[in-house]
């Protein structure tokens, strides 16, 4: 079986593979790269390029979130454990399926659980992929004091236990280093050649449309600018790298911030879709920049 996000995530990546595949460099295709992802979140790109890149022997992955870097780790050492607790929280949860109000509580008790950061590692990470599963949308948001405070999804009868995608996981994951810290941490792992993808937390649309409150650290302007100053370290060292980010100026044709910080390197603008918003008229496709520090043909021009 072919490895694929065990988690449901928002602003996953998995829309953008192709125009990413168009930015990938030629000579990734055939050379040995060490492939780095210092923002994994849910590792669209990185099961892909797992998937389909046999020559990319070493993968370093990394995320500030600590209990999303545990469930990565337990999926690649003790996978087995964890099945067995999520085929248990699954059995339990379907057991309301009828329920509305016992559903209910088993799903804030489990919220409540996990965000007393005590359980045993697995137990934890059972925890964060049925919040993941269970909650609204999919979406990862904690407030100041780190605490998980996504209400009950709508789903009836989820999948919560997906024990052969599981075992898909760990087995690939045996290529990658999984860290915890910032982000600037991976360039000790970063043996040339190597290709940087950057997916960080999104700087906002507009003052409602945030959803990067996914550490208790948020990333603002400043963060956004510390990236930019990571990535031109790596450019003088001759690392490539690929970065995401939401495109403000298409939004506001006035706002340039990421045109304005990212003057040096190769700004392409390419289509996504926004899936994440209450209002259902809101969802929809709109543009996304895809940022190299090398040269590759552009996808689509925004005066």
């Amino acid at each position: 079986m072919i490895a694929k996000p065990f988690l449901k995530w928002a602003g996953g990546k998995t829309q953008l593979i192709n125009d990413i595949e168009k930015a990938l460099p030629r000579e990734f295709i055939t050379e040995n790269y060490t492939y780095l992802e210092p923002f994994v979140g849910s590792g669209a790109i990185l099961f892909w390029i797992l998937n389909n890149f046999k020559n990319v022997e070493t993968a370093v992955i990394n995320d500030i979130n600590a209990d999303l870097i545990n469930t990565y780790k337990v999926i690649s050492s003790k996978p087995k454990e964890l099945i067995s607790v999520l085929s248990q929280f699954q059995s339990e949860y379907h057991f309301f399926e009828n329920k509305e109000d016992e559903k209910k509580a088993y799903y804030y008790e489990k919220r409540d659980l996990y965000n007393t950061r005590l359980t045993d590692k697995v137990t934890q990470a059972a925890l964060f992929v049925f919040l993941n599963r269970t909650c609204f949308n999919g979406l990862y948001r904690v407030n100041k004091n780190n605490g998980f405070n996504v209400p009950m999804g709508s789903y009836k009868k989820p999948t919560i236990c997906d024990a052969e995608n599981i075992y898909a996981v760990s087995e690939v994951l045996k290529r990658v280093k999984i860290l915890n810290g910032d982000y600037q941490e991976t360039l000790l792992y970063a043996e040339k050649p190597a290709l940087f993808y950057f997916d960080p937390p999104y700087k906002p649309l507009s003052k409602t449309s945030s959803f990067n409150t996914y550490s208790k650290d948020e990333f603002d302007d400043l963060e956004q600018i510390r990236l930019r100053d990571f990535c031109a370290r790596l450019d003088a060292l001759d690392h490539k790298w690929i970065l995401s980010n939401s495109d403000v100026k298409g939004k506001d044709i006035n706002d340039t911030f990421f045109d304005d910080i990212y003057n040096d390197f190769n700004i392409n603008r390419v289509f996504a879709r926004r899936t994440i918003n209450a209002n259902p008229e809101k969802r929809g496709t709109l543009t996304e920049l895809l940022i190299t520090n090398y040269q590759y043909e552009q996808a689509l021009s925004i005066a």
